[in-house]
This record gives structure tokens, sequence and C-alpha cells, in this order.
């Protein structure tokens, strides 16, 4: 089944992008759209396997997935060697997806400093490693499209911190790249995605599972995004459509952020999703994800 873009074919023809956490749930997702507009996706992360399997299914598809690489984007010599060995093998960047990231949910009171630093490694020096790189090695000379992956964070982000923190941090790092190498043709943004059914909730423990499956109750949409929504948005600030765009943060959330408890948010079935990526999947714990009315 071909990838259902709301954009037009061949829009990325000749292009080629490197998607990192390319192994699953948004990155996977992006990776696929990206390939059905005639992009050669270069996909990373940890897990060869997955980058592998991901591969075989653009492929599939008639998509061009010509590489993966496994590396920990927290490791700055790996992070290099990885874009390097990319344009050896691509010859060019025209766009980084800084999609990899990670975290656990946990009070403040008992994230230790070494769970401190996994999230912060993931969600904000691996991504301005990733970026500084692209830019460096290639887009300097020859300028590109940097979307970064945050989260929604706005007014705090009780339960998870770490991430909270290190997502303010790559929003902050999002807008400052912006000026900085805008005179080299280079612009960086940020997507913020809200609740999302993504497989990367099927990570989380029972308890957190047991919180997410009523989620929607509180989003004025009345459910949870899906993957291909984040793509969507993601592909949008990468494409020419975008070319005025930089330094800005596209949320994808709803209107979660707004919400107020004291004005009423009344269950409703007006929301409808987007589902253009037919090998979407969400967790099974989440279904229904809408409310019954």
């Amino acid at each position: 089944m071909k990838y259902g873009s709301v954009f037009r074919p061949g829009l990325f023809a000749g292009q080629h992008f490197v998607i990192t956490g390319g192994g699953s749930g948004i990155g996977r997702c992006t990776a696929h759209e990206l390939a059905s507009l005639g992009a050669h996706v270069a996909l990373v992360g940890r897990n060869p396997d997955r980058l592998i399997a991901v591969a075989a299914e653009i492929e599939s598809t008639g998509g061009i997935a010509p590489t993966t690489h496994v590396c920990d984007i927290r490791d700055e010599e790996a992070s290099k060697r990885t874009i390097a060995a990319i344009l050896i093998q691509h010859g060019q960047i025209d766009g980084l997806v800084n999609n990899a990231g990670g975290q656990f949910p946990s009070p403040l009171r008992d994230i230790t400093r070494k769970g401190w630093d996994a999230v912060i490694a993931n969600n904000l020096t691996g991504g301005f490693l990733m970026a500084r790189e692209c830019f460096t090695q290639w887009m300097e000379a020859n300028g590109g499209s940097i979307v970064n992956m945050i989260a929604d964070m706005w007014w705090s982000m009780p339960g998870m911190g770490h991430s909270g923190a290190a997502r303010a941090g790559m929003l902050n790092f999002t807008m400052t790249a912006a000026v900085e190498w805008a005179a080299a043709g280079v612009r960086v943004n940020a997507v913020a995605p809200g609740a999302i059914a993504s497989s990367g909730l099927d990570t989380y423990s029972e308890p957190m599972k047991a919180r997410l499956q009523d989620y929607w109750r509180h989003i004025p949409a009345k459910r949870l995004g899906t993957e291909a929504e984040c793509s969507a948005a993601i592909v949008f600030l990468l494409s020419p459509a975008a070319a005025f765009i930089s330094g800005s943060c596209l949320r994808i959330d709803g209107a979660q952020p707004n919400g107020k408890s004291i004005w009423p948010m009344p269950n409703h079935k007006k929301s409808k999703p987007f589902r253009g990526f037919p090998l979407e999947r969400a967790p099974a714990y989440l279904e229904p994800r809408e409310p019954k009315e």
C-alpha cells in the first residue's frame, strides 16, 4: 500500500534526507512519507535490525532507502563518522529530521544523575551533535533544512521533568541556529507533538499506560494524534512552501496546552484523524482512543 501523503508526488525527487530514530515510530513514518515523495532517505538509529526492516518496507513500496547507519547520536565521534559516511554514500544532505530521543516517566525527586544525564543526552545533546555535523560537513556550503523534535512541554512537564528541560533546550537551540545559520541558506525549525498514539508508547510501564488510556479527556480535540499527522508537519517544514519559516515551532497537539480547567471540553467526534501511513498501528491498549457519544 502506498503512503497517502497530502503533498504532491515527486516533491523531493533527487533530494537526500537523514532521519534519526528512523527505525520506529514517527521517524519510521516520516521516512516512509519522504521516500514516497521521491526522496532518498538515510536511516540512523541504534538498532540495526529495525533500520534494515524499515528500509525494506520503503523499498517494497517503490521508495528509495539505500543506506542505514547504526549510531549512538550521544557519541560525538560516532556522529561525525555517521554524517561523513552518509555524505560518501549519498553525496549530499538536503535535510535532517532530528527525531531520535527517549525518556522514562519519573517524578523529579526520584531521577538520578545518571538518568537525568541520559535523557538530556538523548533529547538535547545528540540532536545538537547531528545538526552541527550536518551543518559543518555539508549545509554550511550548500544550504539545507533541519527539523528538530521537541514535545508538548509548554507550562511544565510533570512526571518527565528531565525530558521537559531537554526539549525546552532544543527549542532554544532551534531558534539560535536559525539565526546563526541563516546566512548559509539553512532553515532550522522544530515540531512539538503532544499525545501521539505512536508505537513508542508501548515501552511505558503499566501504571503509565493506564493513565494514557484516558489522556484524550484532557485534549480539546478529544483524541490522540497519529504518526502521520506528525510526519505531515515535518514534511511541510522541509518543503519549499516553508521557505520563509525558520526558528519556529509547529505544535501537533489538538490544542491541549490551551485547554483550561475552567472551560468545558465536552466529548465529541468532530476531529477526524489523518491516517496517511498504511503501516501505522496504535498500541493496542489505547484502542478505542476516541470518546463514545
